[in-house]
């Protein structure tokens, strides 16, 4: 929470002066927290937890500051409640899926895991260049 925190005040700022490649670079630095978590020593799981927290710091501020321009002003409520529903399904999927896969290999969760973040970052470039056209 405090890396979240913390994170969401420096990144914002960056994000207001350097703009959308800011989201990228949280959200690729955050995608490391499963190996680091998972597969690493005790300092590694707390540099990992660190990430998760930028991460999430990241999903719950960046996030909407990059999509409120995308968004009419008369719709953002609907916009923000919309996204956050495909956002809590997603994740609800997804930690099923690692539930599943930690029975069988520690691997196979951080691969997915990271995978699925990694996979998300094209995504927002799409959608920079979209604003941006």
């Amino acid at each position: 929470m405090g890396a979240g925190a913390a994170g969401s005040l420096l990144f914002g700022r960056l994000l207001d002066k350097v703009g959308q490649p800011v989201v990228v670079f949280v959200f690729f630095v955050s995608a490391f927290f499963a190996p680091c978590v998972f597969l690493g020593n005790s300092v590694l799981a707390f540099v990992g937890m660190a990430l998760w927290g930028l991460g999430m710091g990241a999903q719950d501020s960046l996030l909407k500051a990059a999509l409120a321009p995308l968004v009419p002003a008369g719709k953002q409520s609907s916009a923000f409640g919309l996204f956050d529903t495909a956002f809590g399904i997603a994740w609800f999927i997804g930690s099923a899926v690692m539930g599943v896969l930690y029975d069988y290999s520690i691997i196979a969760v951080v691969i997915f895991a990271a995978t699925l973040q990694l996979a998300a970052l094209p995504l927002f470039v799409f959608a920079n260049r979209q604003k941006s056209a």
